[in-house]
């Protein structure tokens, strides 16, 4: 082997791996340190059965969306969709994932839509990178209202992100 050819192999595998952190974290985002420390404990979620679902992105990309909108329901509730969920009654983002809750906010329920809908969990992640960034849930709004809203016919009536209580 040559040197040159040494050299552009290792480029590839040094490429590689650089990708497959990136996926890694993608997937399994951390929260950002000073939100982290000031989460309270949070309820188990209920198990995500995929099978017999054709998804429309890599399990660990849509269990990742499930989970954001499981537990950041401030920003999901807030975020709308494009595929046109709103024919099912859907009015944001969360409802692609989460089916019910209980009285306490703990969701109880998936809602399977999201497994197989790359818009619905194309949403959530951005959504999830942009909250991972520090964003804040209007902000988050802001920026999918900007990229998705000029590429769809229809989204979901989703409403205003609150005021902030000063």
């Amino acid at each position: 082997m040559t040197t040159g050819t040494r050299i552009v192999v290792a480029t590839v595998a040094l490429a590689v791996s650089t990708v497959g952190v990136l996926v890694a974290r993608q997937a399994a985002p951390a929260k950002p340190a000073a939100k982290a420390a000031a989460a309270p404990a949070q309820a188990p979620l209920p198990p995500l059965n995929t099978a017999g679902y054709a998804l429309a992105r890599p399990l660990a990309v849509t269990r990742a969306a499930y989970e954001f909108a499981a537990r950041h329901p401030e920003v999901s509730r807030f975020v709308p969709c494009y595929c046109g969920c709103e024919a099912d009654g859907h009015r944001n983002n969360e409802m692609c994932f989460v089916g019910r809750r209980d009285a306490a906010g703990n969701v109880t329920e998936w809602d399977t839509h999201g497994f197989g809908c790359a818009t619905c969990v194309d949403v959530a992640r951005e959504s999830m990178q942009l909250y991972n960034s520090g964003a804040d849930p209007a902000s988050i709004r802001a920026a999918i209202e900007r990229k998705w809203t000029p590429q769809f016919r229809t989204k979901t009536p989703t409403p205003p992100v609150p005021a902030k209580k000063h």
